[in-house]
């Protein structure tokens, strides 16, 4: 039989005291503290990756980009800018960093595009590692990345062998969520039509995205359909756009077409509601995954494999069982010879102690000698 333990209340302190206060403590301390999140997007160029970031955040993350030409495009490889911005709700802070890779996809032969994004991803879990295994480990600066939004052509009839082979590349080392980019190009009827054939070969090519969290059976029921609904939205179809239109008399962000306007926030015309939610009911998710899963996936890689760059501070299992056997052989020989300097000990403690022997014995005759002539002499 279960007690229901009584709070304990302090006269003299105001308020309740008790466990079920310790959630109090851990939010106070985590507010106070602050979030760190990294979230990368790749994509072709044109796709709006910059516009619903920034509508995502409600912030301008990239006040100076400059939109190459044509002509750059085709000499432009696949770089990676990373742009840090701090943004405060309701007294919150989140340090977010959106890492974008201008250039993906844009050349002729895009065959080889994403190896610098996973250079990147690789030394971003590097440094991690060096961080961790050093000495301030309390003050560890995490830019791994959590989450990766990867943008798909909405006129592509589905993946092409590109979003493919960068998928199957990068789905064991980030959290990969697919998202068909303008999904105003297409009626109601060809997203769902591209959505199911989007996710036919995610499955026939085994490639990993994001799992949303299962429910536990003690959840609301609000909760639980919203997760179900989060599910059947992938991959999300999204609209972004940064300008105010007045429709009615309701100021309302979208686009602005001669047929109509598009909504962004609005669920009827995009799933950006549905990808903002993911993005934020579940980026303590994304970040655990991310420390649990690719994180130590790649912690035992490189724990695994010496010769491939292993931090200073960090020791492999091989390079560890070979200075166990070397030292084991230094301490073999040092004791062959802590045994060979006791032996040549022992006889000359032994030669000393047979000296010393014939020392007495001589001393003794010379004694008893020196008797013989005092007793002859007197008798003389």
């Amino acid at each position: 039989m279960e007690s229901e333990s009584r709070p304990f209340v302090n006269p003299d302190l105001p308020g309740y005291l008790g466990f079920a206060n310790l959630p109090n403590q851990v939010h106070r301390k985590f507010v106070k503290k602050g979030f760190e999140f990294t979230l990368m997007v790749v994509g072709e160029s044109g796709l709006g990756k910059s516009t619903l970031v920034n509508s995502l955040f409600l912030t301008d993350l990239y006040p100076d980009k400059i939109h190459p030409s044509a002509a750059e495009k085709i000499k432009k490889t696949v770089s990676i800018e990373a742009s840090t911005v701090e943004i405060v709700e309701r007294g919150v802070k989140l340090k977010l960093t959106v890492v974008d890779t201008p250039g993906f996809g844009d050349g002729i032969n895009s065959s080889d595009c994403f190896k610098s994004i996973i250079q990147y991803v690789d030394q971003q879990f590097d440094k991690f590692l060096k961080d961790e295994s050093g000495l301030n480990r309390r003050n560890i600066m995490d830019s791994r990345v959590h989450c990766c939004f990867y943008f798909i052509n909405p006129v592509g009839h589905g993946l092409r062998p590109l979003d493919i082979t960068f998928m199957k590349q990068l789905d064991k080392k980030i959290n990969i969520v697919p998202v068909i980019a303008k999904a105003d190009t297409l009626t109601k009827q060809e997203l769902l039509k591209l959505k199911k054939i989007i996710m036919s070969e995610i499955e026939k090519h085994k490639i990993q995205i994001y799992p949303i969290p299962e429910c536990d059976d003690d959840e609301d029921e609000d909760y639980k359909l919203q997760c179900q609904q989060l599910k059947e939205a992938v991959p999300f179809a999204v609209v972004g756009s940064n300008a105010i239109i007045e429709i009615r008399g309701k100021k309302v962000r979208g686009r602005l077409y001669p047929w109509g306007v598009v909504e962004v926030e609005n669920p009827e015309h995009s799933d950006f509601i549905k990808l903002r939610t993911m993005l934020v009911a579940h980026m303590q998710d994304l970040q655990e995954v991310t420390q649990e899963v690719h994180y130590e996936n790649y912690r035992l890689s490189r724990l695994d494999q010496p010769d491939s760059g292993t931090p200073d501070n960090v020791q492999s299992p091989t390079n560890k069982k070979k200075d166990d056997r070397v030292t084991e052989k230094q301490l073999r020989e040092k004791e062959m010879e802590l045994r060979r300097m006791q032996e040549m000990l022992n006889r000359m403690q032994a030669q000393l102690q047979a000296g010393s022997s014939q020392s007495l014995t001589n001393n003794n005759r010379s004694s008893n000698n020196n008797a013989n002539v005092a007793s002859f002499k007197q008798d003389m």
